[in-house]
This record gives structure tokens, sequence and C-alpha cells, in this order.
């Protein structure tokens, strides 16, 4: 962060009235507040969020203004204001449709009595880019959906029908795919049948007779059934072809018709209490909650993720209790699931118990068929796929890909301040390195006076401050 450098000289004059119309200009919201956290003013400049928020707040308690979730956080930013430390903190504010609206406040000191300025961030707008982001990502899920469900039509076609069906490229005669019939019909194996001239799987002479069909059939587009006879088979054949473009290329769909039937294929089936077993044993976390979020049961996945020893203990609790950024990333999930039905990788982090937190994907569904509708989670931890790091503490935490996906779950101020720590950190090492920890050299190198050299060694625990100077 760099500060003015002569704030007193190049601010100087301005008025409270001029101070007032820079905070609102800067802020959503700015309250200014008593050492007992009480609002003594307000600005609101968006009419709209004014009327959602209800209006006057004067008189009032900040901690009076938030909901329940959200007053330990107000308490965090009273004290770290009492430590003189400026931290931003979000917390919700209710609305009287039940709703919330997630804003993120810092305080700034005001005056030696204890006064101090919150300014607040609406994230209304981090939640709307993520609900286009979603419908997007819905509008492609679907349209793969279409494709995915018409191949596999396509597939089950091909796998149960009786007649034998070879899918060949039409410019080079070559097979591209068999059917089990087919393979069959011609006594070998599907993949070994692929990339073979299909006029091989017949004899001389009615060879010569496929190949001038299936020029013909390039040729005009059509062309009348033939009659012919695999070898090793009883009787006459029907051959049937359609021709068609796949990738800029033409194909053709052959069809024999058999004069018998072709031997059905054998089915599996999983016993009734297989597909539970598998969800308590799988890897991901899988959990499920009511339409509102509350948990009604897990996995030991999940547990895990969260970072507790039974399912009672996160039982009847709120998802939002360990999911993303509160009042943001569950709403989006359950609106989705409202509208769409289904949601498939959202990113987004889960905090467990004891402070450590876990970048996931989720893919979750909306049952409403049943009795009782519910809510299912897929939780997958993808802090796997972060590249490793070859030197340790010498590089950037994150690529620039990384950075952005964390938009919308991390504020702008501390991905900014993140980045700047960790370059600030960097360049102090390599002037260290290039000086051979000569502190003064690398104090002139850096541009820095020495005392403040050795504050920034303080705060990110380099060298060995006891032992130098």
């Amino acid at each position: 962060m760099k500060n003015f450098k002569a704030p007193r000289k190049a601010l100087t004059g301005l008025d409270a009235e001029t101070v007032a119309g820079l905070i609102v200009a800067s802020a959503d919201i700015a309250l200014v507040l008593d050492r007992r956290g009480v609002i003594r003013d307000q600005a609101i400049p968006n009419p709209e969020l004014l009327d959602q928020l209800g209006g006057d707040w004067i008189g009032k308690s900040l901690i009076d203004t938030v909901t329940e979730d959200s007053r330990p956080k107000v308490e965090l930013l009273l004290a770290d204001r009492a430590a003189g430390e400026v931290r931003a903190r979000q917390v919700n504010h209710p609305l009287p449709d039940g709703r919330t609206v997630p804003i993120v406040y810092a305080l700034s000191p005001l005056d030696e009595e204890g006064r101090c300025l919150a300014q607040g961030r609406d994230l209304r707008a981090v939640a709307a880019l993520q609900q286009r982001l979603i419908e997007a990502e819905q509008s492609l899920e679907r349209d793969y959906t279409k494709l995915r469900l018409a191949e596999t039509r396509y597939r089950l076609l091909l796998q149960s029908i009786g007649d034998a069906v070879v899918t060949i490229d039409a410019a080079t005669q070559k097979v591209t795919e068999v059917n089990p019939a087919a393979a069959r019909l011609f006594g070998e194996d599907a993949k070994r049948l692929a990339g073979r001239s299909f006029d091989e799987f017949f004899s001389a002479q009615t060879g010569r007779l496929v190949g001038d069909w299936l020029t013909g059939l390039r040729t005009s587009g059509r062309a009348e059934p033939l009659r012919v006879r695999p070898p090793g088979a009883k009787g006459d054949f029907r051959l049937n072809g359609t021709l068609f473009r796949h990738e800029n290329a033409s194909h053709a769909l052959l069809r024999l018709e058999p004069l018998g039937e072709m031997p059905a294929s054998s089915g599996f089936a999983l016993g009734p209490g297989a597909l539970a077993e598998v969800a308590s044993r799988l890897p991901d976390a899988i959990v499920v909650t009511t339409t509102d979020g509350r948990i009604i049961t897990t996995n030991r996945a999940f547990l895990d993720l969260v970072q507790l020893a039974t399912d009672e203990q996160a039982r009847n609790e709120t998802l939002e209790r360990w999911l993303g950024r509160p009042g943001v990333d569950l709403g989006v999930l359950v609106a989705n699931l409202k509208q769409h039905g289904s949601v498939r990788l959202f990113a987004t982090t889960m905090r467990g118990e004891y402070g450590a937190i876990t970048d996931v994907e989720i893919s979750a569904v909306a049952i409403n068929e049943s009795a009782e509708a519910c809510l299912g989670f897929s939780i997958r931890n993808v802090d796997r796929r972060r590249p490793s790091e070859a030197r340790p503490g010498r590089e950037l935490p994150r690529s620039v890909e990384q950075l952005t996906e964390l938009v919308g779950r991390v504020s702008l101020k501390e991905l900014v301040r993140e980045t700047t720590d960790v370059i600030e950190r960097l360049c102090i090492e390599a002037a260290l390195e290039l000086t051979r920890d000569n502190r003064a050299s690398a104090a002139e190198m850096l541009g820095l006076s020495r005392q403040s050299l050795y504050v920034k060694l303080r705060r990110y625990g380099l060298g060995d401050l006891d032992g130098h100077d």
C-alpha cells in the first residue's frame, strides 16, 4: 500500500463537507461510530439500498443491524479498531423478506475520543457476477448434456439392435466403427475390424461388387440395396447404406439385415444397498441438506474436510458454517438449484473447524420428487491441482489464472495486499542475496532507510535480527 507523501500539504484546506463528499463517493455505506460502536451518523448514496436496509440507523448499535452470525465479526471489527489495526470484515444485514445484504466494512479512526469511520462495500455485485457465471456454465452444460444424451442413445441403439451396423469413411471405404452384431457376423473383435477396408470382409468377387456399390453411394448419395453373403454366413444379407457428413468428411452408415435373429445380450444389476455404500465410502465429500441448507446427513469424507469427529456434530447445522463466503456462496447455489435443478463445478472454499481452508469444486442437485424435498452436494478437494513449487518461498504462490479464480471469493483489497506482500518479500530476499546479507547495502539498493528495512525483516521473519546491529 502506498500512502500520500505529504497529506497535510496536499489535502490542507478541505472542509468537512468536501471530506464527507469524498467518503460518500468512495463507499457504498459510510457510518460514523463512537467508541461503543453506536452509529452517530450515516451516508448511503444508493436510494435502493437505503430503502432495503430500512432507512435511518442513527442511534442504533452497529451490532444490532446485522444478522446473528455476523455479530462476532462486528465485535472483531471494534476490537481491531481498539488495537489500532485496520482489517476488512464481511457482515450481513437482514432484509424484511428474509434475504441478506453482504457488506464488507473497514474501520478507520477519526479522533482521540474513539470515534471511527466504517466504510462498507456492497458485495451483491459479486454475487450477481457469480450468478451470471453459473447461468453461462448451466447453458454450456445443457448443450453438453444434449450431446452426451444423443451419443448415449446412439451407443445404446448400436448395442441393442439385432442388425449388423458398420460405419465407414466414404472416401477410403475403411471401417471406423462396428456394433456387436456386426462383430459376431464377421467373426472378429470390433477393435480388430476398425481401420480395415470394408470390402475385405467378403470374397474377392463380392468385394468388388461392394466396392463399386460404395463408390456409387458416395457419388450419388444413395444406392439400391445390395444382396451379399459374408464368408461363413448361412444365407444372404441385404446391404443398405446412408451417407452423412461429420467434421468436413463424408461417412456412410451401412446396415446388413440378417436372415436370423441375433442373440440377446445379458444384463447386470446392483444390489439395493450398493449405491448407499458407495456414497459413504467415496473420497469426495457427500452431504444432503434441507432446502434451506441445514445438514441432514454426510459421509466420512465431508467430516474429514470440515474437521469434525462425528455425523451428529454436523447434523442440523447450516452448510454455510463451513462453505465459502457466508451469505454469498450458499445463496447462489440454492438459487440455481431452485431454478435449474442442478449445478456443476462451482468453485469455492471449505473452512475446517480448526482453521483449515481447502479449495473445492461443488456439484449439487435438488430432489423434489420425494415427500421431503432435499439438496445433495458432492464436494471435491482440488488443492492437489495446484502446481508444485520448485523453490519454496521464492515464487508467487498463485498464478494469474489462480488469482483470477479467487475473484468473488476474496476481496480485491486482500488479493492486492497478498500479491504486494509476496513481491516485497521477494525483492528484500534478492537484495540480501546480492549484498551477501549486508543490511545497509540492501537498504540502499531498495531505496529504504535501515530502520524501515529492519521493520520489514521483522514483519516477514527474514534473517536473524538479534545477531545483527
